[in-house]
């Protein structure tokens, strides 16, 4: 006799009635079984593809090479396609005179620049900070400027003056720039008119060049700029230095820094009595202002006379006057520096050889050997 197993039922899951398309209570297991094998597939039926978008990375103007696209950027408010447009200015060749074919006519509505110089140790930087807050309370967006002593042997800048003005790091509407010398005896830089330009073009309403200290040369600010502050301290040098240095021919406002100090009150009668001996001064005469850059004391006062000088110049059209003398200028510069790459050319020429010899055997003095290298090539 054979015995067979129990066969057990399978209950509703509730023990009651049981669910639409779930097998009644008291179907053999085995029978139950096998529906549920027919009712699912072996393999799982694949969900329909969905299209995804594709991904794009957001647009990295400021890494751009091409000068147009980085001006683009520029003037839409990315300040690393602004600082890729100065470093190109920097490094000079093709890609510079492209930005300048781009920025120069869309510079000339710059509203100022102005020019910070003076000795070494007079606080022109954290002046330059005090006034960047000044001109920004004015409305506007700045530009500085600030060129740094660069070495003679990697060319490299020391970037101090952008360290003193770190509270403007977060303002949008403040763009700060350290460049170097390279070596240029006059403190700025020879990319510093275009690296104005760039700022203006830009949006930069106002523009703050703060140069190196370097002495007596340090005038050449007042070539790239509308209106110039000579800083000195207390007890800073006699008429005499002051001559020397050019700094009556240069300064439209003179700031006393450090007027804590003693000595403030005799550097300020001494200005004001070169001044009075001054034949070349016009209708403006530079004010002799006081301040203490450290606390922010008398910074309202030098940007009033910033503000007035600027007034000054539009009523009798010097401004106008000024910039079309810096442009002038600027090309003579540039011929110049064209006129030099050409002589470096002739001088690998055979002809170039040939008159070093007549010149190192003294049948040639140096002007007329110079004279009939370049009779040569214009011919």
């Amino acid at each position: 006799m054979v015995t067979h197993p129990q066969e057990t039922t399978a209950p509703s899951r509730l023990g009651g009635t049981p669910e639409p398309g779930m097998p009644e209570a008291g179907m053999p297991a085995l029978a139950l079984a096998a529906i549920l094998d027919a009712a699912m597939p072996l393999e799982p039926t694949p969900l329909p593809r969905q299209s995804l978008p594709r991904y794009s990375p957001p647009p990295q103007s400021g890494r751009s090479r091409d000068p147009a696209d980085l001006f683009e950027a520029a003037q839409a408010g990315d300040k690393a396609a602004i600082g890729r447009l100065l470093s190109l200015v920097e490094r000079g060749g093709d890609p510079a005179r492209h930005v300048g074919e781009l920025t120069f006519a869309a510079s000339a509505g710059v509203q100022q620049v102005v020019g910070v110089t003076g000795a070494p140790g007079g606080g022109k930087s954290t002046l330059t900070d005090r006034l960047i807050a000044a001109a920004r309370a004015d409305g506007g967006q700045v530009g500085v400027l600030a060129v740094d002593p660069s070495s003679p042997f990697s060319g490299g800048a020391i970037l101090g003056d952008r360290i003193r003005m770190q509270s403007h790091t977060l303002d949008d509407g403040v763009f700060i720039r350290s460049m170097a010398t390279r070596g240029h005896l006059g403190g700025l830089a020879l990319a510093a008119p275009e690296a104005i330009r760039v700022l203006a073009a830009v949006g930069m309403s106002r523009v703050i060049v703060e140069t190196v200290g370097v002495g007596q040369v340090e005038v050449e600010v007042a070539d790239a700029t509308d209106t110039t502050l000579v800083v000195v301290t207390p007890g800073w040098g006699d008429s005499v230095q002051a001559s020397k240095a050019g700094l009556l021919e240069v300064a439209d406002i003179f700031v006393i820094n450090k007027a804590e100090r003693d000595g403030a009150a005799e550097t300020r009668r001494d200005l004001d009595n070169m001044l009075d001996l001054n034949p070349s001064m016009g209708a403006w005469r530079p004010p002799i202002l006081l301040t203490t850059a450290t606390t922010g004391e008398g910074v309202d006062a030098v940007w009033s006379a910033v503000i007035d000088h600027r007034a000054h110049l539009e009523v009798t059209g010097d401004l106008a006057r000024r910039r079309e003398r810096r442009l002038v200028e600027e090309m003579s510069r540039v011929l110049v520096h064209l006129l030099e790459r050409d002589v470096r050319a002739l001088e690998g020429g055979d002809h170039f050889e040939a008159v070093k010899v007549e010149l190192l055997a003294r049948r040639l003095d140096p002007y007329h050997a110079a004279a009939r290298l370049l009779e040569a090539e214009r011919r």
